[in-house]
């Protein structure tokens, strides 16, 4: 044991070394794109958020969603799910457990 210990002791500064020079340039490209897309919208952006909701109640509405192609449903569908995930995932933390309330 105490040789596992003493090994550990000696290669812990190369391990930690490799795992900063391994993870720096994907930290630094995970907060470039975290800057960009995890940014709230600004007041420019809502109208035309509001525009695009009006167009997708518009559409379902109409049936013009029936025209779409098959690549054009399964993004859709991939956003909506995203979307979806993303709302239990904030349930989860909301309610800091996977498993039912605390009532």
């Amino acid at each position: 044991m105490a040789k596992f210990i003493r090994n550990f002791a000696e290669k812990a500064p190369s391990m930690v070394a490799a795992a900063v020079t391994y993870s720096k340039p994907r930290l630094a490209t995970f907060w470039h794109y975290a800057k960009v897309e995890l940014v709230p919208p600004t007041p420019g952006e809502i109208p035309t958020a509001i525009q695009s909701v009006k167009k997708i109640i518009q559409s379902a509405k109409t049936g013009s969603f029936k025209h779409l192609t098959v690549k054009e449903a399964v993004l859709n569908g991939l956003v909506a799910t995203e979307v979806w995930m993303w709302f239990y995932i904030g349930e989860i933390i909301g309610k800091r457990g996977i498993v039912g309330y605390d009532v």
